[in-house]
């Protein structure tokens, strides 16, 4: 068992043997290999391989020094952002807060809210309206900064902002993660004086968690941030390319993957039994969704939250068509203790529950459930983590990316571009009218 986190794929072998996961050994290791030499396709866009390492205690006090800063002037911090620049941090703050916090009356820290990763009219006129009694700031993260999405809340923002403050107090109260030298957030940044964090040129937008795209979010929220790197650095190490194949849990995970895709099973659904974790799945259907679907091959990525979606996903899991892999994230230790109690009338029947914690019913729903959909032709994973906090969390996402970059090199795809994300930006700006985009929109309007 990894010190870390424990990856066990005994319950696969029905679908596929051992033998069959075993023999792509050499091609898993020579994956993990690319991603350290650079030999592989995307090799500009492996800066995160070793982004954990790289973190020093200086960069972080930093990150924290500007969270602490913007903690003194808002009760409300706004993140713009979408796709890897929303996800990452999104999943840590769903895992480490309590999930009824803003039924507290105190909050000690700001609380996070997010903008940008969509065009709805009425989140946005709905956001503004719920600031209104808050002092406000804002942290706008893009690459580029004209990205329609978060470039469209960010403009609103802004001016939400300005006319609250003034100019000069807004400069204060906007905090920009962007690209280094170049790009139209960089230079308003620039012209307006704005504190700024950079996103490496070499990190993708998916792969960025561990840079101040997420941790300064996570920072201002109150996260610790250096237990968060230090479990992505000590599973960096874990999962380097001198650990053996048998020692390695993302590699046992990618050829576990691979060897089951390769055989026909065409959907991953990632489940766990922790509420806690719902962003984590979504953070990882990006990661994966974006990193393998191309070139007309990978698996489609899917998530479920059990026991809920037992009740609803769980007829299709259990008898549907048999195409899925299930990889469960099972949690060992709750943070909190709630025993079940007699009941005179028992009239719920549940007396023979009596005594047990609430935790001890979800662990045997959730070995049930496994026993019953593997019994039902669905190939389990399991990825177990000791309990729930920033270094299991950044161990888990780690060990997510380096799985990842492994199994998109053996699918023999880039697993660091995404141009079909390009299709339908093309299509909405010459719906309206983009200068440059009016002949395509002609044609686009035709077809409707």
């Amino acid at each position: 068992m990894n010190n870390i986190i424990d990856v066990n794929i005994d319950k696969i072998y029905e679908a596929v043997p051992a033998s069959t996961v075993n023999a792509l050994k050499g091609e898993i290791e020579a994956a993990n290999k690319m991603l350290y030499d650079g030999n592989g396709k995307g090799n500009d866009f492996l800066g995160w391989v070793g982004l954990p390492q790289s973190i020093t205690p200086e960069e972080i006090d930093t990150i924290k020094k500007c969270a602490a800063s913007l903690d003194s002037l808002a009760e409300v911090i706004v993140v713009v952002g979408i796709g890897g620049s929303y996800l990452g941090a999104k999943a840590v703050l769903e895992a480490m807060s309590d999930s009824f916090q803003l039924l507290h009356k105190k909050q000690d820290k700001p609380i996070i809210v997010f903008a940008g990763q969509n065009l709805s009219e009425d989140y946005i006129y709905e956001l503004l309206a719920a600031l209104q009694p808050y002092k406000i700031a804002t942290i706008v993260i893009s690459k580029s900064g004209t990205t329609t999405e978060p470039a469209v809340a960010f403009r609103i923002l802004k001016k939400e902002i300005e006319k609250r403050y003034g100019k000069e107090e807004a400069s204060k109260r906007i905090v920009a993660v962007t690209d280094m030298a170049k790009g139209a957030l960089r230079t308003l940044a620039t012209q307006e004086r704005y504190a700024t964090f950079v996103i490496p040129d070499n990190v993708g937008g998916r792969f960025s968690v561990l840079t101040p795209v997420g941790l300064l979010p996570l920072a201002a929220a109150g996260i610790n941030i250096a237990e968060l790197v230090r479990g992505a650095q000590d599973m960096a190490k874990a999962t380097g390319p001198d650990v053996p194949f048998e020692k390695n849990p993302s590699a046992i995970y990618a050829a576990a993957r691979t060897a089951l895709y390769r055989k026909g099973y065409k959907i991953e659904i990632l489940a766990s039994y922790n509420p806690k974790l719902q962003y984590v799945s979504e953070w990882w259907k990006q990661l994966y969704g974006e990193s393998e679907g191309k070139e007309g091959q990978g698996i489609f990525p899917a998530s479920v939250t059990l026991t809920a979606d037992l009740h609803s996903m769980g007829q299709y899991i259990q008898q549907g068509e048999r195409s899925l892999i299930e990889t469960v994230i099972s949690i060992s230790k709750p943070a909190h203790s709630v025993v079940i109690e007699s009941d005179a009338e028992n009239l719920d029947g549940l007396n023979f529950l009596a005594g047990k914690r609430v935790s001890e019913v979800n662990r045997m729903a959730e070995i049930g459930t496994m026993l019953a959909h593997v019994d039902g032709g669905v190939p389990n994973i399991s990825i177990t983590l000791p309990e729930i906090n920033e270094y299991y969390i950044g161990a888990l996402l780690y060990f997510f990316e380096k799985a990842c970059g492994m199994s998109g090199y053996a699918l023999g795809v880039n697993p660091f571009d995404q141009p079909g994300v390009e299709a339908y930006k093309k299509n909405m700006f010459a719906l309206l009218n983009k200068p440059g985009y009016e002949a395509a929109g002609e044609e686009l309007r035709k077809r409707l």
